[in-house]
């Protein structure tokens, strides 16, 4: 019988609610060309778990067998030496090995590899799964989970999009590509910009609120984070971008009726080709006038009370 060999690179797991379920999905799309299946993914598509605030780690796969035993021979023949690594078993759904036998099999990891470990800051982090009777090892990156400490940022709006939306827009605008730039048409506190400099994307923002502008520069500089953001009708702006995300005024601080949309939306338009949406209402109709076409979107259920629940709309030209 022939030994299953993986024809992908990566796996992925995920964590979310249950509300969260269908914007996961939408970033999964975007960033994989493929959805995430019981929180995991397989792929050949390297993606930063840093980006999303869904992707809870990305194993890189060094060496797989059916045969635990070959296993250890494949890594023991990779001859791998590191210093200040640190092993680690992740459990994957379906997996039913049990505590013990899994302390035994990072021992077999760690005297499998030359040097010294680091169980508290490793430099390097290195792990065992199984999935479907096929034993992988390999690297494991987490999520830097700093990003959290955006959602106490100093100044925030009561309707402001929650961090995990924002970096789901950013992670759909961009498709993980962090050699592009972006535009934040409509930036208010400047939830989106915070997670764009955080993973390390390239973004300027503009917003009409002199107050919502200034409270986006303290809320950067709070954080030390440095991006463009003007004070400025997204329509007097004459740059071009490889992609903007567009967070719809909701008639709560800011006047706005579908003239104003379609205005937000058409002079956007002029500025890129593929523009993220958030509207809390069908603004279907809108965006086909504009010339823009709805290539995907999802709805965002509410999380609790008070919370709006809104939609998102991925166009392209």
């Amino acid at each position: 019988m022939a030994l299953k060999t993986p024809d992908f690179n990566y796996i992925y797991s995920f964590n979310f609610d249950h509300h969260h379920n269908e914007l996961c999905k939408l970033e999964s799309r975007h960033l994989f060309d493929d959805e995430e299946k019981n929180k995991l993914l397989f792929s050949n598509i390297k993606v930063d778990p840093t980006i999303s605030s869904f992707i809870k780690n990305r194993f890189e796969i060094i060496v797989s067998s059916e045969n635990y035993s070959e296993l250890i021979k494949k890594i023991k023949e990779e001859d791998i030496h590191s210093e200040e690594f640190k092993v680690e078993y992740l459990i994957l759904d379906g997996d039913g090995t049990g505590y013990r036998e899994r302390l035994e099999k990072l021992r077999d990891i760690g005297y499998s590899i030359e040097g010294e470990s680091n169980y508290y800051a490793p430099a390097k982090i290195y792990s065992i799964c199984n999935y479907q009777d096929v034993w992988y090892f390999g690297v494991l990156i987490k999520q830097n989970k700093e990003w959290q400490r955006h959602k106490k940022k100093p100044y925030s709006f009561s309707n402001s999009l929650s961090t995990d939306i924002a970096k789901t827009l950013i992670s759909v605008a961009s498709k993980g590509n962090k050699n592009i730039n972006l535009l934040d048409a409509c930036c208010g506190v400047g939830t989106v910009l915070l997670e764009a400099c955080f993973a390390g994307f390239n973004i300027e923002g503009c917003d009409i609120n002199w107050k919502a502008i200034r409270h986006t520069r303290q809320n950067l500089a709070h954080y030390n984070y440095t991006a463009n953001v003007y004070l400025s009708d997204v329509k007097d702006l004459n740059k071009k971008y490889d992609a903007a995300i567009i967070d719809l005024p909701y008639n709560l601080y800011s006047y706005s009726d579908d003239l104003i949309i379609s205005n937000i939306i058409e002079s956007t338009a002029k500025l890129t080709t593929r523009i993220v949406i958030v509207s809390i209402s069908d603004i279907s109709n809108l965006i086909n006038n504009t010339g823009f076409s709805i290539s995907d979107s999802c709805n965002v259920g509410k999380s609790g009370k008070g919370k709006f629940a809104r939609k998102i709309w991925v166009c392209e030209k």
